[in-house]
């Protein structure tokens, strides 16, 4: 292929190819071409040019295939706009030669229209230079036209499209004859002809005047007669050309338009809607040919017509636009609902006619207001359709009040307005829908009163008016759920008053079912009582039905189907109805068959219809209740359920016996009784109805082989029964389109009605499948089909294999004994049981039964496949498969394969060859590759051969399909057919004609699965692959050029798929630039291809991709659609506008995601571009000044066929990019925002650093930081959060709780001590105070005091006047919640109010947290000293904050008390369910707990912390009631809320209620702990960890701790769990501080019990005392009783899993390891001490017997981590571990065990082992000791010699060792270490017994005075040895203080002259080193402090050396004035070095 790419044609490369291959290259070459002309200079294009022509005019004679000759064309217009004009001409004659040409055979029929498409082409894109030849070549094609088949036809249309789209107005002469010719293609037999020449029109009426004044009305009737059998695409078109007519007729009064240039005959907007409402009501019949039929009033309009001319409508509207619309939508209400008035009886002349027309006009309104309209215009328009109704009304009640009741009833008038109120009633519903909370002004709109209108309306004696006003009530209740209760109240009350009006008991109770069905949709529920109510008034009417004949009917279906709908509500309402119900379902069925009997005798026909309505709405409550309430559905319930079944399933077979007795006022309940009842054991087990399973199946035969149905309506029936992908093939009906609302109609077929309400008024409470439209149950007699189909499957699958086998036979009898249409249905019927037989059969993994079961199956299936119905063929081929995979035996499927390939190979017919290709694939999917790949081979041949017969597009199109479902299940075994395949997709796409678009999808499908196939091999590099690989990527171009847009949505699938798996060979840009241009596509398929693909590229590249979308917008042509706004938004806007106006959930989803990806990688780098975006679409006005009317001259572009996105608002130059978006828009936009705040967050840490970013901003102005756009985020949150939209407000307070918490602890650069949210704080309040109004959600007060505790707790705001305005709104709602949960909103259900109750409370909770933790953090830095005014400052607004909690404490604590109270009752185990109190708790009810549990989850974790502390601060001790708890004093007010249930106990002592809540808050606490949820969040654990350190902070709480051991280990346990399963270092720590809390209880345990053991023995003997502490007298500790135990365990897990090294086991020997020491994290570091803590504390637990035991673990594991984290740190500092251990070290060495009696002689042996191990650490192992910190070694010697008795050190070979490392040591030559060395040694002199101290001294004295003698020969030259040598010297004179008299003097006569050889003279002094100069000082000094203690000794050496004495004087008499200055600095220098060795000491010495 590379040889394609040059800008001549390679005719070498091209004579070497096969046929296949030419076309191949050729293709690929103009594609080439195409680019390189555009990229080449217009001076080398002129050099080529003629070759270049010729070239591409000798292709023309080589029968070049549609996408070849479109691209041919295409290049050479390029080449003529870029190159020389001159021979254009000559061209152009030669194409109208080849078109004049007489030859018609079909191979010359590809040079022909390749003539013409290259005139097209030429024409558009050179223009008017080609000047006057347009009139010779137009009438040429229009002269060919005449004798073209339908591949010319089309072909010129769309050349004349061009040729009218180059030359413009300069055309005006040919337009009569171009439109003459139109007329004629426009309702052309072919479809695509047809399109082409709508194209081809709405082109000429750019300029053609006379098409939108003169001829205006014979285009209208041309459309109409088109939409006569046409197909969507047709419609589509058509429509849009009559939709943009009728609308340029209206524009074209405004003066200056086309107006100016000829007369042109006004047309005003009555006489357009007339136009289009005679299309709509009279079809294409015309004014005047009205036919006899009708005159006579029979014929019916087509339905095609109808649904044509109702898109004709949208498209008309659109195009004006939506201020137009707003404008004038009275008018165009009125007329609309006109179409389906008495004035027009055609349109709703049948019931079937009526739903259908109703159907259209619904989905008119639908289309334009709720897609045109903002949300303000929408409020308008619903205050109309108000209007409306009340004038329909009040017509009404004129008509009904008229005296005589037999002409009211029957009066005309009733029919006349019930479909008018239904299409309104339902638009209304629909747009308040829509509008979500935002319609709220409407409701609350006095005048509008659309309550009370749409009420009224419910009793109207039309049935399906009052269905229609009963589900427009349940729209408005799902929008606002505010409505719900006080309108359920409304109706039942009516209900009852109104018992005895028919229409009102019917009416009312289709308006309770309705808002019931509503409750679902509303989160915060009914409230509980209602339900019984309900039950009461159902109970009620059912009781009293028999009364009064004349509402008995209605009476019955009232009261079943209020108990159905009340089934809806799920298990927590209907469990305490539920005996009730069994009881009224029990009585409504005879108890035996002979009653039964009875009751056939005895009945009329009257009874007989309302027992069978009764009994239908028992079956139908009863279906309810088992869909709804799965949990109730036990066995015993079962139990009670079946009883009535056996006489249910006798009154079946009964049923055709009575309709003959008693005629047709029966037909339709029997129906309805019939279809209530396969529904309800469809959904029951079929063993539950064993017994009558023959019974059923019996019934269920004469159903469907004696069917009431005259047409077959397959389409109802069978897409259930195929497969999803081969329904595409057969019916673009079954598509997904933006008209399925009314396309469906189509697909039924005329006979049929589309789904309706009034056909099953119970399916107004059932949830309905798309969205908000209302539900469409078919007719009784269809559905009833569609359930015995079902049933069928089940039945058959479970009665006996001879039963089976006799019901198979007698279906293939039935068929086989009728005829004609009868015998369709019945085959229709009978094949969908069948298949529905096998689906389930297959599902369930059954078997089929003995062989000759197959027979009749396989003989059914067989005539199916055969059958004329498309549909039913699929369904067979899909049955086929089944039956193969069911009976699952090799030899029998190669039996039914090869009955396939006979008949493919025998059978001529399109139908035969279709049912069995697809029978081939079918088998295919199911059974994988079919087992043996000669199969495959045969399979893929035959099917090869299929799709190359180009004589019927049918037979290719099912083969090609066939072929994909082949492709797909081989997977690997393909890849030997890949090449052929691909060769022949490619083959054929280049050759079939683009009027046969299903082929071409079909291939698209192929393409797919072969790219699927391949997968990643696809990447490769051998030329196999590539060529491969070029070849599919030339299929998909192939594929994106075809006009259809389903091909199109194939290509762009394609192409994804191989974008993810060889994405390098993918070109980005122009894959990107396809799908923005179709981003809007009318399509809807398509725009789900865009976006699906869209979302896959983004996921990698997101960046590019949106850079790509904005390059081709500015460099755009006319492609671009102008809905998708790129140039200015960019994509990422263009999403958000699509977004707004979708309805498509599943695309909308597909948007949001690509959204996410997009912002999740791009909105940290375009962070202004992101938030601008969401800020516009969150200000957005609600007003519709910005929308003005769209001009249709811009909406041509090019050939595409997609710019009327037919629901869009747009125009020029507005100044908003988004007009009025949706709230669900909006609140997307909200939740945006949070996004990106977060995104920030893992980015640069400037995001939330004002000056950083600020400082950042200067140096480069392109960075961006959130900070920066604080003001915006504030903004943005607050706009959202005070919306009208409940949602919206939600998220505007989620985004403001996000700010505050991200944004709250940055510093306000330019006021110190101030943050940079503190100038917002007048927006917060603003933002949170309409949220506390009383009219507001719970959810949102929720949420709202959420953002109030954070917003108080982030410390913002420091004034305290200031926090007031917030912290009043959280002190109103306490008020409003004191009162429980009686006295709260009764709107919702009960567990609202919990969920409000307990926000609030939360709030309260972690305020209060934070005021005591900032009171605490205050109250610890006033002992140490720090600045006056900050301690001042600070300690207000701490104190502060907690006074403001303080003066609600008393209620907060008893409320708090009361939730957790009710919160350990709610966490019970279901067990203990009997002992809860009956009435529930205190905030919750009993019958709402399963709802209430959730809301506690969520904040039970704060409160029970706040408790704690509350607890805490009182000390668990009766406080004076002066001390600001007076609530203390009395306790009794809480414990009567603990108390619960126990009436009348006698009051309870102070101890007895603390000990109530100590073991509330630690019962509470341990059973979270213990059983941690996967979901429990962070906060939760850490709340609870804190609430026990909290309580264990107090005495009280710890001597119950301390007394109760076995509390504590339970509690170490659950605490040694949490450490395991939770791996966060805080969460850890906090968990060790617990245990510290718990080992400190139990000391002061054994402390208080030693204690008093003495003071009560004081006079027994000392031998005598009880041993105290763990381990007794034995010193055994048993795992599980011992709280050490269970320590030891809890620190050595933190230990071991920080320093995996101490663990024996791990390191496999007991001993010392050579490892390198290492360093832990900061976290790391901090566990490990804390574990060391505690570890130091154990022994004091202990008796002395028992510390023994747990003495060398301790010991081990303190060294363990001495030695593992040893490192040499700079300057000497000692690692936190180190410091710890030392420490730990220290304090086991000096605890009291060591000295006692019973354990001294062990401790000491310990410890000496101990010793040696730190000694023994030294000992060079494999050379590693230097790793090793020296110092850290030595501190740790010099802690054993000091804190031990001297016992354990003193034994001369461990004394010995020691002294040999610290002369070790002095030898080092680091100075650090040396300072260190001389530091500990000094400690060790200074200790005051001997027998420890004077080893050392004998031993290291001399070495140190060497040392110093030493420094003082070579003098000191920096500070580090200046401090050796002060070390040294305060060591020596240490020395002389401690030595003994007669020693001293020769110690002195040591140190006087080192000092005194430091002393400069006055000469010396000036010019001496700083470092000299702090020398002499210090010398001096230390002499002057030397000479007047040992005065003598200091003579005496004076005297014995002359030369000292002299420099000695000579220092300080010539240095008199400088000491006296110099002293005071040296006195600093000394202090700060002697300071910080004192500080390093006293760490652990």
């Amino acid at each position: 292929m590379e040889l394609a790419h040059s800008l001549l044609l390679n005719e070498e490369a091209y004579n070497q190819l096969g046929d296949v291959q030419k076309a191949e290259f050729i293709f690929d070459w103009l594609r080439y071409l195409e680019k390189l002309l555009l990229a080449t200079s217009r001076s080398d294009v002129r050099e080529k040019q003629k070759t270049l022509v010729e070239q591409l005019l000798s292709l023309l004679n080589s029968s070049p295939g549609p996408p070849t000759r479109k691209l041919l064309a295409k290049n050479l217009a390029i080449l003529y706009s870029i190159g020389d004009t001159f021979s254009v001409y000559e061209t152009i004659d030669k194409c109208n030669d080849l078109i004049r040409s007489k030859d018609d055979s079909p191979s010359y029929l590809p040079t022909k229209l390749a003539a013409v498409v290259c005139l097209g082409s030429l024409y558009k894109k050179l223009g008017r230079i080609l000047g006057n030849t347009f009139t010779d070549t137009v009438g040429n094609i229009l002269k060919a036209m005449k004798s073209a088949e339908s591949q010319g036809r089309y072909e010129i249309m769309l050349s004349l499209q061009n040729i009218l789209s180059g030359l413009g107005a300069a055309a005006t002469p040919c337009y009569r004859d171009v439109y003459k010719a139109a007329r004629s293609c426009l309702t052309d037999r072919s479809m695509a002809v047809r399109c082409a020449a709508a194209k081809c029109l709405l082109e000429l009426q750019n300029e053609a005047v006379f098409m939108w004044s003169t001829d205006l009305d014979s285009v209208a009737t041309l459309c109409f007669k088109s939409f006569e059998g046409s197909n969507y695409d047709v419609r589509i078109s058509v429509s849009k050309l009559l939709g943009t007519v009728l609308a340029k007729a209206i524009i074209s009064k405004h003066p200056g338009a086309a107006a100016s240039r000829q007369s042109v005959r006004r047309v005003s907007l009555e006489e357009v809607l007339e136009l289009l409402g005679t299309g709509f009501l009279r079809g294409s019949s015309g004014f005047l040919r009205a036919s006899g039929d009708m005159l006579k009033g029979t014929s019916s309009v087509s339905r095609d017509v109808r649904v044509g001319v109702t898109q004709a409508y949208v498209v008309f509207v659109s195009t004006l636009g939506g201020a137009w619309l707003e404008k004038n939508f009275a008018a165009f209400l009125s007329h609309t609902l006109s179409l389906v008035s008495q004035s027009h009886p055609k349109a709703t002349q049948t019931q079937i006619d009526a739903v259908c027309s109703r159907r259209c006009v619904s989905f008119i309104l639908r289309a334009t207001v709720g897609g045109l309209l903002g949300e303000k215009a929408q409020i308008a328009a619903a205050k109309d359709i108000c209007q409306a109704i009340w004038k329909l009304k009040k017509v009404m009640d004129a008509v009904m009040s008229d005296g005589n009741l037999e002409t009211r009833l029957g009066s005309a008038d009733v029919a006349a307005s019930q479909h008018m109120l239904v299409c309104a009633l339902q638009e209304l519903g629909n747009l308040i829908h829509s509008l979500g909370t935002t319609a709220a002004p409407l409701l609350q709109d006095s005048s509008a009163g659309v309550l009370d209108n749409v009420i009224s309306v419910t009793l109207h004696p039309s049935i399906s008016v009052r269905l229609a006003a009963a589900w427009c009530l349940h729209c408005i209740v799902v929008a606002l759920p505010s409505y719900l209760t006080p309108l359920l109240d409304r109706c039942l009350e009516r209900l009852t008053v109104l018992k005895s009006s028919p229409e009102a008991v019917t009416g009312f109770s289709f308006a309770v079912a309705a808002l019931l069905g509503a409750v679902k949709h509303c989160p915060l529920g009914i409230p509980h009582g209602k339900g019984k109510i309900i039950m009461t008034l159902a109970e009620d009417l059912l009781c009293s039905a028999a009364q009064n004949s004349r509402l008995s009917a209605q009476r019955t279906q009232a009261g079943w189907l209020l108990i159905a709908a009340l089934m809806t509500l799920g298990p927590a309402f209907v469990n305490h109805h539920l005996a009730r119900v069994l009881l009224l379902w029990k009585c409504v069925f005879p108890v035996s068959p002979k009653d039964l009997g009875t009751e056939k005798s005895r009945g009329d026909s009257f009874t007989w219809q309302v027992t069978l309505e009764g009994r239908a709405g028992a079956l139908c409550a009863i279906k309810s209740f088992v869909s709804h309430c799965g949990d109730l559905l036990t066995e015993e319930v079962i139990q009670h359920l079946l009883p009535p079944l056996p006489c249910a399933v006798d009154l079946l077979t009964l049923l055709s016996s009575i309709l003959k007795t008693y005629g047709s006022p029966l037909k339709t309940p029997s129906v309805v009784y019939r279809q209530r009842l396969y529904e309800l054991l469809i959904l029951l087990p079929p063993e539950t109805y064993e017994g009558y399973l023959c019974a059923v199946l019996r019934e269920l035969a004469t159903d469907l082989t004696a069917p009431d149905i005259q047409v077959a309506a397959s389409t109802f029936l069978l897409p259930r029964l195929c497969h999803q992908d081969d329904l595409l093939i057969l019916s673009p009906l079954l598509q997904d389109t933006d008209h399925r609302f009314i396309e469906e109609q189509l697909l039924l077929g005329n006979g049929i009605a589309c789904g309706s309400l009034e056909y099953d008024p119970y399916s107004i409470y059932e949830k309905d499948v798309e969205g908000d439209s209302v539900p469409k149950p078919l007719p009784p007699t269809l559905s009833v089909i569609s359930s015995a189909v079902k049933l069928f499957g089940v039945v058959c699958a479970h009665v006996g294999e001879a039963q089976r086998l006799l019901i198979l036979e007698q279906l293939l009898d039935s068929i086989k004994h009728t005829k004609g249409a009868r015998q369709q249905v019945v085959q229709l019927h009978v094949v969908s049981s069948v298949s529905s037989f096998l689906k389930y059969v297959a599902g369930s993994k059954g078997h089929l039964g003995p062989e000759e079961m197959r027979r009749p199956v396989l003989a059914l299936v067989m005539g199916a496949l055969e059958s004329p119905s498309p549909l039913l063929r699929c369904a067979a081929a899909e049955a086929w498969a089944r039956l193969a995979q069911v009976v699952d035996d090799g030899a029998f499927t190669a039996v039914l394969a090869q009955v396939s390939f006979d008949k493919l190979k025998s059978a001529r017919d399109a139908v035969t060859r279709t049912g069995h290709s697809l029978a081939l694939g079918s088998l295919h999917r199911y059974l994988g590759g079919i087992s043996s790949s000669q199969h495959l081979n045969s399979c893929v041949g035959i099917l090869y051969t299929l799709s190359q017969d180009s004589t019927s597009p049918d037979v290719q199109t099912w083969a090609l399909h066939s072929l994909s479902l082949i492709i797909d299940s081989a997977g690997p075994l393909y890849y030997t057919h890949a090449e052929p395949t691909l060769s022949l997709i490619i083959m054929l796409l280049l050759n079939v004609p683009p009027t046969h678009a299903e082929v071409h999808q079909s291939l698209g499908r192929c393409l797919n699965a072969l790219i699927t196939t391949l997968g990643p091999e696809l990447q490769g590099n051998s030329t196999s692959v590539s060529t491969l690989r070029t070849s599919c990527l030339l299929g998909c171009a192939v594929m994106q050029d075809n006009p259809d847009c389903l091909v199109q949505a194939q290509a762009i699938s394609c192409l994804q798929q191989l974008h993810m798996f060889a994405p390098r060979h993918v070109n980005l840009s122009s894959l990107v630039s396809c799908l923005c241009v179709n981003l809007c596509s009318p399509y809807l398929l398509l725009r789900r291809a865009v976006l699906a693909c869209l979302r896959q590229l983004v996921q990698r590249e997101a960046a590019e991709v949106s850079e790509h979308a904005v390059m081709l917008a500015k460099d755009s042509r006319e492609e671009l659609t102008p809905d998708a706004n790129i140039r200015e938004v960019g994509l990422e806007g263009a999403l958000l506008t699509l977004l707004d106006k979708e309805t498509d959930g599943r695309l909308c989803h597909d948007i949001k995601e690509t959204l996410n990806h997009m912002l999740t990688s791009m909105a940290v780098d375009k962070l202004s571009f992101w938030l601008k975006l969401c800020k516009d679409v969150l200000a957005a006005s609600a007003d519709f000044t910005t929308v003005t009317c769209v001009d249709t001259m811009q909406e041509e572009e090019g050939d595409k066929g997609d710019d009327a996105s037919v629901l869009t608002i747009r125009n020029d130059g507005r100044p908003h990019p988004f007009t009025n978006p949706r709230w669900a828009t909006r609140v997307f936009a909200a939740e945006c925002v949070c996004r990106i705040i977060n995104q920030c967050e893992n980015a640069h840490s400037a995001h939330f650093d004002i000056a950083l970013a600020q400082e950042m901003k200067k140096r480069d102005s392109r960075n961006d930081f959130l900070v920066l756009h604080l003001g915006d985020l504030i903004r943005m949150a607050f706009m959202a959060a005070t919306d009208h939209s409940d949602q919206l407000r939600l998220s505007g307070l989620e985004t403001l709780l996000v700010v505050i918490r991200r944004f709250a602890t940055i510093p306000e650069p330019e006021f110190p001590g101030h943050v940079i949210l503190e100038q917002y704080q007048a927006n917060v309040g603003a933002a949170l105070r309409p949220a506390f109004t009383s009219e507001t959600p719970p959810d949102v007060t929720a949420k709202a005091c959420q953002v109030c505790s954070a917003w108080i707790a982030s410390g913002v705001v420091s004034d305290l006047n200031d926090l007031r305005r917030v912290h009043q709104l959280l002190v109103a709602s306490l008020t409003k919640i004191q009162v429980g949960k009686e006295a709260l909103s009764h709107l919702y259900n009960e567990s609202a109010s919990t969920m409000e109750i307990l926000a609030v409370l939360k709030a309260w909770a972690e305020v209060y947290i934070i005021a005591v933790e900032r009171h605490k953090n205050h109250k610890q830095p006033l002992k140490t000293t720090c600045s006056e005014e900050s301690v001042g400052n600070g300690s207000i607004s701490s104190d502060g904050l907690l006074d403001l909690v303080h003066a609600d404490l008393g209620t907060l604590s008893r409320l708090w008390l009361a939730a957790l109270q009710d919160f350990a009752l709610l966490t019970l185990p279901s067990e203990f369910a009997c002992q809860l109190p009956v009435e529930g708790g205190a905030f919750y009810t009993a019958e709402t707990s399963e709802n209430a549990k959730l809301h506690y989850y969520s904040s039970w974790a704060f409160i029970l912390h706040a408790t704690a502390l509350w607890l805490t601060s009182t000390g668990f001790v009766v406080a004076d009631p002066d001390e600001g708890a007076p609530n203390l004093s009395r306790p009794v007010t809480p414990t009567s809320m603990c108390q619960g249930s126990s009436s009348g106990a006698p009051v309870k002592s102070p101890e007895d209620v603390y000990t109530e809540r100590f073991h509330l808050i630690l019962g509470i606490s341990v059973e979270f702990l213990c059983s941690l949820r996967s979901d429990a969040t962070m906060e939760s654990i850490t709340a609870c960890l804190h609430a026990l350190q909290a309580l264990l902070d107090v005495p009280w709480p710890r001597s119950k701790i301390g007394s109760d051991q076995d509390l504590g280990i339970e509690l170490l346990n659950v605490l040694h769990r949490v450490i395991l399963t939770r791996e966060s270092p805080s969460i850890q720590l906090a968990s060790l501080e617990v245990v510290r809390q718990i080992i400190c209880a139990a000391q002061e345990h054994v402390k208080e019990k030693r204690r008093s053991a003495e003071v009560d023995d004081g006079a027994a003997e000392k031998e005598t005392l009880p041993e105290f502490g763990e381990g007794k007298d034995t010193g055994g500790l048993v795992p599980g009783k011992s709280l050490v135990f269970a320590t030891l365990e809890l620190c050595v897990c933190i230990l071991v899993r920080q320093l995996p090294e101490l663990n024996p086991k791990l390191t496999g020997s007991p001993g010392v390891k050579a490892t390198k020491p290492q360093m832990l994290s900061e976290d790391g570091s901090r566990l490990v001490s804390a574990a060391l803590v505690i570890l130091s504390e154990l022994p004091a637990v202990c008796s002395p017997e028992g510390s023994i035991s747990i003495l060398p673990t301790i010991l081990y594991l303190t060294i363990g981590v001495l030695r593992e984290t040893a490192v040499k740190l700079p300057g000497g500092q000692l690692s936190s571990t180190v410091a710890a251990s030392l420490q730990a070290l220290k304090g086991i060495l000096s605890s009291p065990m060591a000295r006692a009696e019973k354990s001294h002689t062990a401790w000491t042996d310990l410890l000496r082992s101990a010793l040696t191990t730190v000694l023994d650490c030294w000992d060079p192992v494999a050379g590693t000791h230097q790793e090793l910190d020296e110092v850290s070694l030595l501190t740790a010697i010099t802690v054993f010699t000091l804190s031990t008795s001297p016992e354990v050190t003193t034994i001369p070979c461990l004394q010995k060792r020691c002294i040999e490392k610290f002369k070790a040591t002095l030898e080092i030559k680091d100075p650090m270490v040396q300072i260190k060395t001389y530091q500990l040694l000094l400690s060790i002199f200074q200790y005051p017994n001997p027998a420890v101290s004077y080893p050392y001294i004998y031993s290291l004295v001399s070495s140190i005075v060497e040392k110093l003698q030493e420094i003082d020969k070579r003098k000191p030259e920096d500070t580090t040895e200046l401090q050796i040598f002060q070390e040294g010297i305060k060591v020596l004179e240490a020395l002389v203080a401690i030595a003994e008299e007669q020693h001293r003097s020769q110690l002195v006569a040591c140190l006087l002259p080192i000092l005194i050889s430091f002393l400069l003279d006055e000469n010396a002094l000036g010019s001496a080193t700083s470092i000299m100069r702090n020398l002499h000082d210090f010398a001096l000094q230390n002499l002057m402090q030397i000479g007047p203690q040992y005065s003598s000794v200091f003579k005496s050496v004076m005297a014995s050396s002359p030369a000292l004495k002299a420099r000695l004087e000579a220092a300080i008499k010539g240095n008199q004035e400088s000491v006296k200055l110099k002293i005071p600095t040296s006195k600093h220098t000394k202090n700060s070095g002697k300071n910080s060795s004192i500080q390093l000491k006293t760490n652990f010495l």
